[in-house]
């Protein structure tokens, strides 16, 4: 097992030794696909993003080879990465994961482990899809319905819930229209997602043919 943790010293100085340089980017980039790869699997990831993830790997490992022995220009580099914070908005958990680990993949390959960066990256990877592969939440929608304030909505939809849900639980309550409107959200369970439009025109009979929408959980990115 000694080849896996098979170390190149590029951190000696990139320019005295420019062949272990080129090794460890390219093991840095066979990293980042492996991570872009993982994050296409069963999900829409954007072209952009898993640009990015391609090439996070090979700037973090540039970037640390480059301030090596610089305290100076390590603290610039960790003020110039927290301007990151600032200018993206807040991503699912499972991109947030997928950033973390091309950033680690890049810190392994510029401590020199061309071997070692690549295979955590695919065991990773490799669990990651296989947990993706689990069915978590199927079924499981957000119902939003709109009633007028006249209707007494608490049990209202409770023998409708009963054909076609295997569960329901009353999450938010808004109104709206000057208070004349309630909006509710619940939480469901469908039993069959075929019979989801049958279910709606159920629905639109006891709420005055008010607005019904049948939405896919925030944060559920299961194709």
């Amino acid at each position: 097992m000694d080849w896996l943790f098979y170390q190149v010293h590029v951190l000696e100085g990139i320019f005295a030794s420019p062949q272990n340089f080129f090794i460890c980017l390219l093991s840095a980039l066979v990293c980042g696909i492996l991570v872009a790869l993982m994050t296409t699997f069963r999900t829409g990831a954007s072209r952009s993003f898993t640009t990015a993830l391609v090439l996070l790997p090979m700037i973090v490992y540039t970037v640390i080879v480059m301030v090596n022995g610089s305290v100076g220009t390590g603290v610039a580099v960790m003020g110039a990465f927290s301007l990151v914070r600032f200018r993206s908005v807040a991503g699912k958990a499972r991109d947030i994961a997928a950033i973390f680990l091309v950033m680690t993949a890049g810190l392994a390959c510029a401590a020199g482990y061309v071997v070692v960066a690549p295979v955590f990256t695919l065991l990773v990877c490799l669990v990651a899809m296989a947990v993706s592969l689990i069915p978590m939440g199927k079924n499981v929608v957000d119902l939003h319905i709109t009633v007028p304030e006249s209707l007494h909505y608490v049990h209202e939809f409770d023998d409708l819930f009963e054909v076609y849900t295997v569960s329901h639980r009353l999450t938010k309550v808004k109104t709206t229209n000057m208070g004349s409107l309630y909006k509710l959200t619940y939480r469901i369970k469908l039993k069959n997602a075929e019979q989801s439009r049958e279910f709606i025109d159920k629905l639109r009979v006891r709420n005055g043919n008010l607005e019904i929408a049948l939405m896919e959980i925030e944060g559920n990115d299961e194709l």
